[in-house]
């Protein structure tokens, strides 16, 4: 730890702590890579550091990267249509929708239901992609499919490989990082994950179109649809856009691993594209563009940082993917640093769990920065 600046380690755990003793949340973890390791790693509140947490959509960069990965390996673009790997899915008009676009939410189907009797069942779920349509025309926005379009990805991995996806994202991108599986975790192997909770009041929305000048969007994510994933069969279905489980220190780790990989991993081309190329920089709800690349969001140069789930002290190059209620996971290849920030307590205002992360963020991106 010897590379961080004390007083700026000291910030961010109280910054972390504060959420705690003014009862926000219920507990948390924070871990802080540099150098290819983990330098930080601290539990607070009513959590130890042998645990693991939901990561919901911070996992979705693990699936990204293996589709991308295997594109490459096995020869077909990212401008092949989904349909051609997965003849069902071209159904109802879907025929055109490219590999690329489902990779950057420009797929035209974010709300395509999915029910969790389907998560394990994959013929089930081939078979409910020939009825999904879209509500509008691929390509043209950019809308986030909160788990719709990583069903598809993860089938796509399962029919290029013929085995489950969780065990090919494992394989390729989890061990060679030294990390533990995320996804798919084993129902006798589920001891030390914490149980989601929901704290706090929902967000006013009055309050919320104050500040943002638009109406609360009504999406999937609800409170109920995280909490189910405490139910232990859940957990082991491996879902690809938001069943990660992980600690802090795993998150931090894996970001290290991608930050400092020189083809271990990822092929050169692969790495070059999902960390640097913006593929995707067309609005969200908040009218901020996107700044996505086919695996990560990133920082930015436009003083928009923050809108896209990170802090201020973050560098335009920064790569990483949120997860809901405030999970963070990052790397800064200007600062060397990377972030896991978990945290069991799902806060129903999403104006409250927004700034909780961006803080943190902030805090985070300074811990190498001189004071004065």
């Amino acid at each position: 730890m010897s590379a961080l600046i004390p007083a700026r380690v000291d910030a961010l755990l109280a910054r972390c702590r504060r959420e705690i003793d003014e009862g926000r949340i219920p507990g948390c973890q924070v871990a802080v890579g540099f150098e290819g390791e983990v330098v930080l790693f601290e539990a607070l509140g009513e959590v130890t550091t042998e645990q693991r947490f939901h990561l919901y959509s911070a996992v979705k960069p693990t699936v990204s990267l293996t589709v991308l990965e295997l594109a490459a390996e096995r020869g077909f673009g990212l401008d092949t249509p989904v349909g051609s790997i997965l003849p069902s899915f071209a159904g109802n008009g879907k025929d055109a929708i490219t590999v690329s676009q489902v990779l950057l939410h420009a797929g035209g189907f974010p709300h395509a239901p999915l029910g969790a009797e389907l998560f394990s069942d994959r013929e089930a779920r081939l078979n409910r992609y020939n009825t999904w349509r879209t509500t509008w025309e691929p390509g043209t926005r950019y809308e986030y499919h909160a788990s719709s379009a990583h069903w598809i990805l993860a089938d796509v991995i399962q029919q290029v490989t013929g085995r489950h996806h969780v065990d090919v994202i494992d394989e390729r991108l989890m061990a060679p990082a030294g990390v533990g599986r995320w996804l798919g975790i084993a129902e006798d192997e589920q001891h030390d994950i914490v149980d989601v909770v929901s704290v706090g009041s929902h967000t006013d929305p009055v309050v919320f179109k104050e500040k943002f000048g638009i109406d609360l969007p009504v999406t999937e994510v609800t409170d109920d649809a995280l909490l189910a994933f405490n139910d232990r069969e859940i957990r082991a279905t491996g879902h690809p856009g938001g069943g990660g489980i992980a600690s802090a220190a795993d998150v931090a780790l894996w970001y290290q691993a991608i930050l400092h990989d020189d083809g271990e991993i990822l092929r050169p081309e692969v790495k070059l594209d999902a960390l640097t190329t913006v593929r995707q920089t067309q609005r969200d709800w908040l009218d901020c563009p996107a700044e996505r690349t086919h695996a990560f969001t990133l920082g930015g140069d436009d003083g928009l940082t923050v809108l896209r789930g990170f802090g201020h002290t973050n560098g335009p190059h920064t790569f990483g993917h949120g997860g809901a209620k405030g999970q963070r996971g990052w790397a800064d290849p200007d600062t060397g640093l990377s972030l896991g920030f978990v945290t069991h307590g799902l806060d129903r205002d999403e104006i409250v769990h927004a700034r909780r992360g961006a803080a943190i963020s902030t805090k985070a991106g300074e811990l190498t920065t001189p004071i004065g």
